[in-house]
């Protein structure tokens, strides 16, 4: 029974997937958005979304990610949802990064529409995440790296478990990230730093930024 307020059967309802027309039910391949609201290009319904910043904490493997990560969880709970990216980094998606990375941005629209931002925590740059079509979801993405000196990064990363593939090969290449990023977005260094200072200069960052 509808009553005041209530949405009859045939009132278009959102759907959760942002690409998604809730009029026509079409599917958006590039989605428009004017603001926080989106509209179809294909029979011009527009309905309101939650248009909230993501943060991508980024830098290369080995400096702290996901070491800091479950502390930041609990730093932020009640405010923000912090993800490891490498939980869909399997499958077809290994094969295919600009889907993986669009698939991460759906999933994290639609975390927003539950009102808290999403702090996504993996090797990430901008250059990969601007261009795409779910870009238009955020109304920002702001960008923190953990770094640390490259002696450190390659004792770590040739220390970790066998099924990671740590090969020297592999590991060149994500030192040839450590340097690069840095000119790229802001980063911190973890080479000394203490678990708790990290966690601590992570959260005011994502803190100063919660509202835009």
């Amino acid at each position: 029974m509808s009553g005041p307020g209530s949405a009859s059967a045939l009132d278009p309802v959102p759907a959760l997937d942002l690409r998604i027309c809730p009029a026509c039910g079409d599917r958006a391949e590039r989605p428009r958005a004017e603001g926080a609201v989106l509209e179809c290009v294909l029979c011009g319904h527009r309905w309101p979304f939650r248009r909230l910043p993501l943060f991508a904490l980024t830098g290369p493997s080995g400096a702290g990610k996901s070491t800091v990560g479950p502390a930041l969880a609990g730093r932020l709970a009640g405010d923000a949802v912090v993800l490891e990216q490498d939980v869909l980094w399997a499958g077809a998606l290994r094969d295919d990064i600009p889907a993986f990375r669009a698939a991460w941005l759906r999933m994290a629209a639609m975390l927003h529409q539950n009102g808290r931002p999403v702090v996504l925590c993996g090797t990430v740059a901008p250059q990969e995440v601007e261009p795409l079509p779910e870009r238009v979801f955020f109304s920002d993405v702001h960008y923190l790296a953990l770094v640390a000196d490259d002696a450190v990064l390659r004792k770590r990363l040739r220390a970790r478990p066998a099924w990671r593939e740590w090969d020297e090969p592999r590991i060149d290449e994500m030192l040839e990230f450590n340097q690069w990023i840095r000119s790229q977005v802001p980063y911190l260094d973890t080479t000394v730093a203490s678990l708790d200072d990290v966690g601590t200069q992570v959260e005011k960052w994502v803190r100063s930024n919660l509202t835009g």
